[in-house]
């Protein structure tokens, strides 16, 4: 293992019981959320898996599902239009996105990621599809570098860090018999609670 394998891997190793139990969990409810969105408003499953991620940046994950129903539930009963009126706890360009998601309402998984665009909320909406992919963001990047780092310090992550970062996840993922985003979700779980981030 590298320096940064070993970096997750001791995350890996300080996870309590309880922090593995929510990290295997959280993708699937997830999934689950976006099941139960599908079947309430006829939508595809891999839309309201795309709208989740498009509104997720910035945005607290219990509040990120209610405005995805939000969303989901006015686009639905009144159409696009009807969909500037709903406040969402994340960017503007982020809402457009989840209509646009929305308004496609496609099968297929390239459509919704032209239209994420950025590589975390593809990543995302892999992970919450189930897809064996790992989520980036500035908790993945201070586990993997070995230190808490504050998101506003954290640098920005290009397509060569990225990789990088990819491929140790999913090589300590390998060894320990999970996925990708398993690793991700039990390392951020424990992350938090080590580092008392809210």
């Amino acid at each position: 293992m590298n320096p940064n394998q070993k970096n997750i891997q001791a995350v890996l190793h300080l996870s309590s019981a309880s922090d593995v139990a929510e990290g295997l969990a959280w993708y699937k409810t997830a999934h689950t959320a976006a099941i139960e969105l599908s079947s309430r408003y006829s939508i595809n499953v891999s839309t309201a898996c795309g709208v989740i991620a498009a509104l997720s940046p910035r945005n607290k994950w219990t509040r990120n599902l209610l405005d995805a129903e939000n969303l989901i539930n006015v686009f639905c009963t009144a159409g696009a239009d009807a969909c500037n009126e709903v406040k969402v706890c994340t960017f503007g360009k982020n809402k457009s996105k989840a209509i646009a998601v929305l308004t496609k309402d496609s099968t297929n998984l390239d459509d919704i990621e032209s239209i994420l665009s950025g590589p975390k909320l593809k990543e995302f909406f892999r992970c919450i599809i189930g897809q064996d992919d790992v989520c980036i963001d500035g908790h993945a990047y201070s586990i993997w570098f070995g230190d808490r780092i504050t998101l506003n310090k954290v640098p920005s992550i290009g397509v060569k860090l990225r990789r990088s970062i990819k491929q140790d996840y999913l090589a300590v993922a390998d060894a320990n018999n999970l996925t990708g985003y398993e690793v991700q979700a039990i390392t951020w779980v424990c992350h938090r609670r080590l580092h008392s981030v809210a």
